[in-house]
């Protein structure tokens, strides 16, 4: 298929619900019911300076980027792939490229084991769930 016809096939809604998937799962990775608390003391974030960040800059663009992801992944997932190929071609993006990339930077920067799994395994869950999302929605 040639990038035109490519381009042509994408849904853009599915590409949107794509990418506010991985936001709401981020939201609940990141809550006090799963990984927050050992997040923040891997990270060194209290809850006084998250406080003080800028949300709105913060949400806004891990939306941005969350998107740009799942354009990209629409775009290696194809129109006609299927829930069942769409979620295995997510879970092989994040766990090939995306775990494997973040553990490389993590291992030059010194940083623990438990900060690397919290932040690269919602990578390879939410790459899995958007591209079932791409894949059953034709």
């Amino acid at each position: 298929m040639d990038m035109q016809t490519a381009f042509q096939n994408l849904n853009w809604l599915a590409i949107f619900v794509a990418a506010a998937s991985a936001f709401a799962l981020g939201s609940l990775w990141y809550s006090p019911l799963l990984f927050v608390k050992r997040w923040m003391k891997e990270t060194g974030i209290t809850e006084e300076s998250a406080k003080e960040a800028n949300m709105i800059k913060i949400f806004g663009l891990s939306f941005l980027l969350s998107f740009v992801a799942s354009f990209f992944l629409a775009l290696f997932v194809g129109a006609d792939a299927g829930g069942g190929f769409g979620a295995l071609a997510g879970f092989m993006a994040g766990l090939g490229w995306v775990f494997t990339f973040m553990g490389i930077s993590y291992i030059f920067e010194n940083r623990s084991l438990v900060h690397f799994l919290i932040n690269s395994m919602y990578s390879v869950v939410s790459l899995t769930l958007m591209g079932f999302i791409l894949g059953v929605w034709q």
